[in-house]
């Protein structure tokens, strides 16, 4: 029989280890990572597969719950778990059964910090694999570490990494479209022997980086060829016959539509004999085109970004250069694609076609953001060898996805060195800083600052994406605080006007070699600071349409709004008894991007306006318009920024601003603002306006002071017809849509 002490310290004991056990859960507990497998599925649902110590493998069913469920989807990154299926409903797993006996309480973190037998501690069979269905709703901000996605591998060999090492006549050139095609095995480069190299393996290899518009193959049997394309052949020959031989010791073979070399299929296996290995053959080399955007020239060493006069495909949203949510233009309107069956072979002709190499990733469940309009295509299936996005089968009857559903993608991009002649000096992290160039003067390249006049947030956009930092978060024209390299200090490129399309700060309008600029250099220098997500506000077109009616006012009444300029001019010398007719309206403005729509001034710095008794963070948020059918304005209005808020939310999201009482602004992901029809300056003064037919235009963040992932969608148009009485405001459109300027022509 036990004393009290003893008792005491057995109960010490189990307390100390309850202790240590829920400490390690919560900190030490195993990495893992999630996916959801399983054909015939969305995106939002399937088999649970985790990935523990370099394999993956499924979890099992018994004991299995919502609770369980729910720590799968956050974990996932989606809002809430909808349900679970047990007995492979999405069919049988493949591997090691990692997880049985889950006891989860839905407040966990990760799966791995729920009780259960312990990793691979299971007496489950595969037909027990369970599967989740998650809610549709992204958690607002999610960062999905992609690091570690799964791939599907084609070679049974573990590839490291491919590479086209440049000929000795290409060292130079940028970026390198001929060379040696080498694996990394090992840790040590090696060439690929060429004797049963084919035209299908150049395209892969060629599409990892660029746009395949034409492979050369260069083996022996070319070499003896005349007509070849290339004055360096015979150098080439005699260089891989003087270079030492370091041969993979497996051949290749691919069917040309394959995202890279390791979705390939492994060839014989080659008998490693130094030298005298590949004797019919020799290294393989191959020779690319790159793809117009990136295809070099003379007078500026590249192109200008490349635009396409009529294009079919486009990428928005997207933080890096060859990133983005995938839209295609149908009967005049740009609309989105449907992730059902999206996969990395569907994404690699959107890259090709857009000039980029094979797709990196394919991406689903709107990763880049969600767009507008209509979902033109779904269930995509594409043989890998199109020249467009729209030649796939697609299920034209297939109906139901929404925007939560958009696809996206991650392109190749061949390596420019766009960075080399950018960077950022003095800022507290390597995503802010001074702007600095590397620029040519007297002979000599020498870093140099930009002169901040004219410099915004466009400006700011073009330097974050050459150095592959995303968007911008704020453009500084004063940078006193950031001294940077002192050898920098001097001025070598003034008058920056950027578009926001380049690809780098050159390609900008500047004044080239003379610098002008007044103010100098030193605290005036440009700065930015970037971040890999932006907002993306859109208006509800609908809600205009539905809310625009007439009203007339006494002057009188307007005395604020006058004080504000939202009434025409010819308000200042009329009559205060007269009276103003105004075109109301509402605006409901949603925040489809990836981060949260803040004010770029800080609270000490906004406007109070005493009229109105409240402050402006943004003294022009909009503009509201009314055209004459060729474009020319007739009327116009504009509403200041006095109190950003989240009016309304998405379900599942909480509300994050509320501006009553000096508050926080800002509009939060997965919510909307909303302006009422009934406030001041909510209109347009169309006083003097004649009866006729008009376009009513509102424009959202007009001078570009809050950077967002997508401007082309801040604008919407409508078509008016004033008859003196009444107004009718009908096919209002969001964005650029051909179809609309079409019927406006008509």
């Amino acid at each position: 029989m036990l004393n009290p002490l003893s008792i005491n310290c057995l109960v010490l004991a189990l307390l100390c280890t309850w202790a240590l056990c829920n400490a390690q859960s919560d900190s030490d507990s195993p990495k893992i990572q999630l996916r959801l497998a399983g054909e015939k599925r969305k995106h939002y649902e399937g088999r649970v597969e985790v990935l523990y110590d370099g394999e993956w493998g499924t979890v099992c069913d018994d004991d299995f719950s919502i609770y369980a469920a729910q720590v799968v989807c956050r974990e996932l990154g989606f809002m809430d778990a909808v349900s679970w299926l047990p007995s492979a409903k999405y069919g049988r797993g493949e591997g090691r059964i990692w997880l049985d006996n889950l006891h989860c309480t839905g407040s966990e973190k990760s799966l791995a910090q729920c009780e259960s037998n312990g990793f691979g501690v299971s007496d489950c069979k595969h037909s027990e694999d369970v599967g989740v269905v998650c809610s549709q709703k992204r958690i607002p901000g999610f960062n999905e570490d992609v690091s570690n996605t799964f791939k599907p591998v084609g070679l049974n060999v573990q590839v490291e990494d491919v590479r086209i090492r440049a000929t000795y006549s290409n060292r130079k050139r940028i970026p390198i479209t001929e060379g040696f095609v080498e694996v990394k095995d090992g840790g040590k480069w090696r060439q690929i022997c060429s004797e049963e190299w084919t035209q299908m393996n150049s395209r892969v290899i060629c599409g990892i980086m660029f746009e395949i518009l034409q492979t050369l193959l260069y083996i022996k049997a070319v070499l003896l060829q005349q007509h070849s394309p290339t004055l360096s052949l015979f150098l080439l020959r005699l260089l891989a016959k003087r270079r030492k031989k370091n041969y993979w010791g497996f051949s290749v073979n691919c069917t040309g539509n394959e995202a890279d070399l390791s979705d390939c299929k492994l060839g014989r296996e080659i008998e490693l004999r130094g030298n005298n290995t590949c004797r019919k053959g020799m290294p393989t080399v191959v020779s690319c085109m790159p793809g117009r955007g990136f295809a070099p020239s003379v007078s500026i060493g590249f192109r200008k970004a490349y635009r396409v006069e009529q294009p079919l495909v486009r990428l928005r949203g997207g933080a890096l250069i060859g990133e983005g949510r995938v839209e295609v233009l149908k009967n005049g309107e740009w609309g989105t694609v449907c992730d059902d069956k999206w996969n990395i072979r569907a994404a690699t002709v959107v890259c090709r076609e857009l000039g980029f190499g094979s797709a990196k990733e394919a991406l689903s469940g709107a990763k880049m953001g969600q767009g507008i309009g209509s979902v033109h295509m779904n269930e995509v299936e594409c043989s890998g060898f199109e020249k467009s996005l729209t030649e796939c089968h697609f299920n034209r009857d297939s109906v139901g996805c929404s925007h939560e559903e958009d696809a996206a993608v991650k392109c190749n991009v061949p390596a420019m060195g766009f960075n080399t002649r950018l960077r950022l000096s003095g800022g507290r992290n390597p995503s802010e800083g001074r702007v600095e160039v590397l620029a040519e003067r007297n002979g000599s390249l020498v870093w140099g600052t930009v002169c901040s006049d004219s410099w915004g947030t466009m400006e700011a956009m073009v330097v974050c994406r050459q150095l592959g930092l995303g968007f911008a978060n704020h453009a500084f024209q004063e940078t006193w605080y950031w001294q940077g390299d002192s050898s920098s200090q001097a001025v070598v490129m003034s008058g920056v006007r950027c578009s926001g399309t380049e690809m780098t700060l050159d390609q900008c309008l500047h004044h080239g070699k003379h610098v002008i600029c007044p103010n100098g250099g030193g605290r005036f220098a440009a700065g930015v600071s970037c971040t890999l997500t932006a907002p993306d506000l859109v208006l509800s077109a609908q809600v205009v349409e539905q809310t625009t009616y007439l009203e007339d006012r006494p002057l009188y009444a307007l005395q604020c709004a006058q004080e504000e300029r939202c009434l025409s001019t010819t308000s200042d010398n009329a009559d205060p008894t007269s009276y103003r007719r105004l075109l109301r309206f509402s605006s409901q403005i949603h925040n489809n991007g990836l981060s949260d729509f803040r004010p770029r001034a800080s609270p000490h710095s906004w406007v109070w306006h005493e009229c109105h008794r409240h402050y402006h963070s943004m003294e022009v948020f909009t503009y509201y318009d009314l055209l004459s059918l060729n474009g020319t304005k007739v009327a116009e209005g504009h509403k200041a920024s006095f109190c950003l808020e989240d009016t309304y939310c998405d379900e599942g999201i909480q509300k994050r601003y509320e501006c009553a009482n000096f508050g926080s602004q800002g509009i939060t992901v997965g919510c909307w603002d909303t302006y009422r029809h009934d406030i001041d300056c909510q209109w347009i003064d169309i006083t003097d306006v004649k009866p006729g037919d008009y376009i009513l235009q509102v424009v959202i963040n007009p001078n570009y002071e809050v950077a967002e992932s997508d401007y082309t969608n801040n604008v919407m148009k409508c078509r008016s017809r004033y008859d003196g009485h009444r107004i009718w405001t009908y096919n209002c459109h969001i964005g650029e849509t051909n179809a609309l300027r079409t019927h406006f022509l008509l």
